[in-house]
């Protein structure tokens, strides 16, 4: 090779380790603006100056000969082109981050670290936050946000850690772990069936007071049934609509109506008396609620012992209703105590 060639090929090189530092510095800059929709707080997620921030964001700009970023005085938002630029490189920015996570939390030492939650509204609130603080006591280095949703989450685009979602799951590429069995049971008020008594068949749901809740997508949520061995939804005509489980409870136990309500939402109201239930031959056997993480080869520690921890909580919690009746019955009632039977 002569001299000119090899003062060329250096040239290259250097130009080369030169731009390729410029774009790694400029994408991640670029991902952090655009998750934040601030150069200020992307510069206080990355531990680096503002300054720092608008200069890697501008040398990526000019790399790609387009604007990423339309920046007022106000908000700093995508154009088009960063919309594009933005969906490219996330998935391969997030395998980087993913893969230093993985080599850091080989290292020797308890599980630490974000733990993004999400769940629905009434599960959220019954089952999970109640676990948090017994988690954050064991895991005192773990800090978790948990989010209420009534509508599934992107767990990848929402950066999702840990996902609760309720009925019967479509396969997705999520690991989907069944936790308890999801009971959906049709309850009331003793004041309520004192006045109005109780269905004894699906059909004769049309003679009720119905409470009925407004799912995120707008729809009535149907209730769910078992006949004769196939699956029924049914849109009963609601004299009430919520779009929170919690009045929809509070409504029935005023004895306002019937509703079908999860079995951790009813199961202390049951217990003390203040809910009876029906049409529990009906009742849909094929829901459950699951806890959902994205497929990982190796999970960090604190993603494994938040899993580990919560299935094991969530199930000594003994949610099944069902089951916890038919044994309460197999023991003698006091006379003082109405029987349960006579609610079924």
């Amino acid at each position: 090779m002569s001299l000119t060639e090899t003062l060329a090929a250096d040239e290259g090189s250097d130009a080369l380790t030169t731009g390729f530092s410029a774009s790694y510095a400029g994408v991640m800059a670029f991902i952090a603006v655009a998750h934040e929709g601030s150069f200020s707080r992307a510069a206080d997620r990355l531990g680096i100056g503002r300054s720092a921030v608008s200069r890697s964001v501008q040398k990526l700009e000019g790399q790609l000969g387009v604007r990423l970023f339309l920046r007022t005085t106000r908000s700093t938002s995508l154009t088009r082109e960063g919309e594009l630029f933005h969906e490219g490189c996330r998935p391969g920015v997030d395998r980087i981050l993913q893969a230093l996570e993985e080599m850091r939390d080989l290292r020797d030492g308890p599980p630490r670290g974000h733990l993004r939650i999400s769940a629905t509204g009434g599960f959220g609130r019954k089952v999970i936050a109640p676990l948090l603080a017994p988690f954050r006591a064991r895991f005192p280095d773990v800090t978790l946000e948990l989010l209420l949703e009534e509508r599934a989450l992107d767990l990848a685009a929402d950066r999702i850690d840990v996902a609760f979602r309720d009925g019967v799951l479509e396969d997705s590429d999520v690991i989907a772990k069944h936790l308890i069995p999801m009971q959906l049971l049709v309850c009331a008020a003793p004041d309520y069936v004192a006045a109005h008594g109780l269905p004894e068949r699906v059909e004769e749901l049309g003679a009720h007071a119905c409470i009925s809740q407004r799912q995120a997508n707008g729809r009535l949520q149907p209730w769910e049934f078992r006949v004769d061995g196939r699956a029924l939804a049914v849109e009963p005509d609601a004299t009430l609509v919520f779009n929170d489980a919690d009045l929809a409870l509070q409504a029935v136990m005023q004895g306002q109506g019937l509703a079908q309500l999860p079995n951790y939402q009813v199961r202390a109201a049951l217990d003390a008396g203040e809910l009876v239930r029906c049409l529990d031959r009906y009742a849909a056997d094929d829901r459950g609620h699951y806890l959902c993480y994205l497929s990982r080869r190796q999970l960090p520690k604190r993603i494994r012992a938040f899993i580990d921890f919560i299935t094991a909580e969530v199930r000594a919690l003994d949610l099944d209703v069902v089951t916890h009746w038919e044994n309460t019955l197999r023991t003698p009632v006091p006379a003082s105590v109405p029987d349960p039977a006579a609610w079924r």
